[in-house]
């Protein structure tokens, strides 16, 4: 069994020359923030399902979760896309505040 040396950038052996910097660009950094929320909106919404509140829809039967998740993760997804709330845009401002040091 052979084992590799990692380098001080963490592969193995390819120069550090090779490592530059990768800057994403603004509209990819806003999408993944956007992914980013509407996952957070998921989360909190199968939460609010599984505290036994019964989520959007009060009570519901299991053979409709698969539905119900569905549903939550479209819901989720449309919400972030047109602003949600906010953790988009934070995210976007503090990695590009990052980006400026």
């Amino acid at each position: 069994m052979q084992t590799s040396r990692l380098n001080a950038a963490g592969d193995a052996g390819v120069p550090g020359a090779l490592h530059a910097k990768k800057v994403e660009s603004p509209a990819k950094i806003k999408d993944a923030a956007s992914h980013f929320e509407a996952l957070l909106i998921t989360q909190m919404l199968q939460s609010s399902r599984a505290s036994g509140s019964g989520g959007l829809l009060g009570d519901t039967q299991d053979q409709n979760s698969t539905l119900l998740e569905l549903g939550e993760q479209q819901l989720a997804q449309a919400l972030a896309s047109n602003g949600g709330l906010g953790i988009a845009k934070m995210v976007v401002s503090g990695l590009n505040q990052n980006a400026n040091r």
